[in-house]
């Protein structure tokens, strides 16, 4: 029968019980309360007892380790599964690192739990260098080899960490090989290419070109954009950049006024602009969906598939050009018409916030004559996927 005892020379009551294997054990409770130390020591013979009969879960081995942790360092023990730790890391690191990192952050970590499916809820040390291995490649498939390559480190330093905490004794990441890659580097749009795209636009997709050319966002910018982010009496577009958490405050050109006039009005300021993107949520689908619309105004080449146990994939090849060349020539646009590199930063955003911060002096009056510097994209006149006639789009 489990029963608890004082030593002579000790503060704390000790546990005697038997073991799994059998064996009589006299443990310290780390107490000095008679009625918590028997709570221990019966919850650890009742343990014992599940293991010597094959009944012992891992839910109930783990919560005795934890209560265990808890009391010798006054904290709980860090949640051991991958899913429980990686959102206790997450939120430590939200405390620590800028908005536009933790952006990054929570995409890797995102990614790894999607990819492991019910293994997410397995204790961390479960998973092994394979499981890692499998996780990159299928992640190169779909991404470049800097993305994938940041990923893994962000990882890295998060099973490191968990090193740290005790949960481990391997970084299994430290042992997985970074993907080699080389990069396309890309280029900007030449006006007639944007004229061709415009062509073969649904008025949604037309609006979200419009919206990177003339105002630099990046394409989840424009997916999460509402009404509010849109005040028509100043002429002018609102919103903050995911990925540097910078303000931005954009005269809109003229095309854009005439789009925004031609959509629905909504009463609800929380309605989003472009609402299947808004649905979708997912950059990665709208960025293919944009390079469907590249193929079909023949600006690229119509991307191979390859078979696979659960279906096709697309071959991964990275573009010269994709939804984020828009920027890429906006900047051309605007520095070829004589707009200085301050202003024109100010309009297409910063890598940080600080750096915002500097060009907020920059009064709207500058900012609208640089935006409407902008060349119009001339769309060709001719039939439309839709067989209309579209003759123009851009300022006259």
């Amino acid at each position: 029968m489990p029963s608890i005892h004082k030593r002579d020379g000790r503060p704390y009551w000790y546990a005697a019980f038997y073991t799994a294997d059998g064996t009589r054990a006299l443990k310290s409770t780390g107490t000095h309360d008679r009625k918590e130390a028997m709570r221990l020591c019966l919850e650890w013979a009742a343990t014992a007892k599940e293991g010597r009969e094959g009944r012992l879960s891992e839910y109930r081995a783990r919560k005795v380790i934890a209560d265990i942790f808890a009391r010798a360092n006054r904290e709980s023990m860090p949640s051991g599964t991958v899913r429980e730790y990686l959102d206790s890391w997450l939120a430590k690191k939200d405390l620590e690192i800028a908005e536009s990192s933790m952006v990054q952050y929570r995409l890797a970590v995102n990614s790894l739990l999607d990819h492991l499916k019910v293994k997410s809820d397995k204790p961390i040390e479960s998973i092994t260098a394979r499981d890692v291995s499998a996780f990159r490649d299928t992640l190169a498939r779909r991404s470049s080899a800097a993305t994938v390559n940041k990923a893994m480190k962000i990882l890295g330093s998060a099973w490191r960490q968990a090193r740290k905490d005790g949960l481990l004794d391997d970084v299994v990441f430290s042992r997985v090989d970074r993907v080699k890659g080389t990069e396309s580097k890309r280029r900007p749009f030449t006006m007639s290419e944007l004229g061709r795209i415009l062509a073969v636009c649904d008025r949604e997709w037309r609006g979200m070109v419009l919206f990177g050319y003339y105002t630099g966002a990046r394409l989840f910018d424009l997916a999460r954009m509402t009404w509010a982010n849109i005040d028509l009496e100043t002429a002018e577009v609102h919103f903050t950049m995911q990925k540097t958490g910078a303000p931005m405050n954009i005269p809109l050109a003229q095309p854009l006024r005439d789009y925004l006039i031609e959509l629905p009005s909504s009463d609800d300021p929380s309605a989003p602009l472009f609402p299947n993107a808004y649905a979708v949520n997912r950059t990665g689908t709208l960025s293919n969906r944009f390079y469907d619309i590249m193929h079909s105004a023949g600006i690229v080449a119509l991307r191979e598939h390859q078979k696979e146990k659960d279906g096709r994939r697309a071959k991964r090849n990275i573009s010269a050009v994709s939804f984020h060349s828009l920027r890429h020539t906006a900047a051309s646009a605007l520095r070829n018409h004589g707009v200085t590199d301050v202003v024109a930063m100010a309009i297409l955003g910063h890598e940080s916030p600080a750096v915002a911060q500097r060009y907020t002096k920059i009064d709207s009056s500058t900012l609208r004559r640089a935006v409407d510097a902008l060349p119009a994209i001339v769309v060709p006149i001719g039939e439309t996927d839709s067989g209309k006639n579209k003759a123009r789009t851009g300022k006259k």
